[in-house]
């Protein structure tokens, strides 16, 4: 890699460092999601109701993380209780609204503040809500109590808001607590009711019915609009309360590993640096480097050990005369390749060519040649012949 791609890549690396860092320090944007969950701290969280709670509570809060249906079943209650539902819709299946029924019937409290209601509790009692879709923006609603001794802690609600109310209900056990009033598209003022109990069975069992849930979140009750809040709850009868931590929409649920790392915001960021530094590992380590190069071991002389071999060979079984004979056609090969003289004949013009071309003395070529003539002449030889001949061999090269 050169050296304008080196630079290159540092650059591009300290502006991502850079952008990092920027997006940790930055402030956190607030987060204006409905909770109603009462860990939540954010605007739409019930973490402040939920804290107060106790005010109106019988002994300690229960808390149930359960349906209604799973926790019902399990319970049973020698006193009567107060279950609380608050969030931006509930829901009930037919399970859950004949398990809700059989506890209000029972002589228990539910206490629902919803802007949406489903489910086959509200056909059994008689109710429907409506929302005011007048317009985009949502008008300012003025949420007030029926009963005169209550007036002053009525409060128009201005922003974070969504009017909803009971268009129609059974007036024969039902109670009027509690009215919103808006303008409708023609600016005339319109009153519903908002806040209602419902008696059921004979055992002084009933629901209380709201359509404000935005009443009980963090945002108003630090807005000077806890009383409302307050007054509301303060038609619950005193006795214990179990505060429903399941029909929330801030519920936490975490479905898979991933995304439990990703709502962490610690975690996130460790996993977002991982993967960065998985892919700078990758591209530095990906390119081409250089292959390592083997060892070659040098090719060993085997034709030395082979004739080392072979001689030892026709030595150990005394053939002198094949060792004797195959040295003479070595060394006849030898003259021939190295001095280019023809061995056909050991005259002396051939002893005089070779003693100067090899460097050797007459004397000495002569002795030689006439050694080898007289070995060819032999059949049989002998060790000293060999051992003889060897010698002369090695002293003629050697000059």
């Amino acid at each position: 890699m050169d050296k304008r791609s080196k630079i290159a890549l540092y650059i591009i690396g300290a502006v991502i460092v850079f952008m990092m860092i920027a997006e940790i320090a930055k402030p956190k944007a607030l987060n204006w999601r409905n909770s109603y969950s009462a860990a939540d701290k954010i605007p739409l969280g019930c973490f402040v109701l939920f804290n107060e709670l106790e005010t109106f509570s019988e002994g300690d809060v229960l808390v149930s993380k359960q349906s209604v249906y799973e926790y019902l079943k399990d319970q049973e209650f020698s006193e009567p209780m107060s279950l609380m539902l608050i969030n931006n819709q509930v829901s009930f299946d037919n399970e859950e609204s004949n398990s809700l029924m059989k506890f209000v019937e029972d002589g228990n409290t539910v206490f629902i503040s919803s802007n949406y209601f489903y489910g086959n509790v509200l056909d059994t009692l008689n109710v429907s809500v409506q929302k005011q879709y007048t317009n985009i923006y949502r008008k300012e609603a003025d949420n007030k109590f029926t009963s005169p001794s209550l007036q002053a802690n009525n409060r128009i609600y201005k922003d974070v808001i969504e009017n909803s109310f009971f268009e129609s209900i059974d007036t024969l056990r039902t109670t009027v607590l509690g009215t919103l009033t808006t303008k409708n598209e023609d600016e005339i003022d319109e009153t519903y009711p908002n806040l209602i109990k419902v008696d059921v069975g004979d055992n002084n069992g009933q629901f209380i019915l709201h359509t404000n849930p935005f009443a009980f979140t963090n945002y108003h009750l630090l807005d000077d609009k806890e009383d409302y809040a307050a007054t509301v709850l303060s038609y619950l009868p005193k006795q214990q309360i179990i505060w429903d931590n399941n029909y929330k929409s801030g519920r936490k649920v975490i479905t898979s590993p991933l995304r439990y790392i990703l709502d962490n915001t610690a975690l996130k960021w460790a996993f977002y640096i991982s993967m960065f530094g998985l892919i700078l590992f990758v591209i530095f380590r990906g390119k081409r480097t250089q292959r390592i190069i083997p060892v070659i071991k040098k090719l060993d002389n085997a034709t030395v050990d082979f004739t080392r071999t072979i001689g030892e060979l026709y030595y150990q079984y005394g053939d002198f005369s094949n060792i004797i004979n195959k040295k003479i056609q070595y060394f006849l090969e030898f003259i021939r390749t190295s001095y280019y003289l023809e061995t056909n004949q050991f005259n002396s013009g051939f002893i005089d060519k070779l003693a100067a071309k090899s460097s050797n003395t007459k004397e000495d070529t002569k002795t030689l040649v006439d050694y080898i003539v007289f070995l060819k002449s032999k059949t049989n030889h002998t060790e000293q012949e060999l051992i003889e001949l060897n010698k002369k061999i090695e002293h003629f090269k050697r000059t």
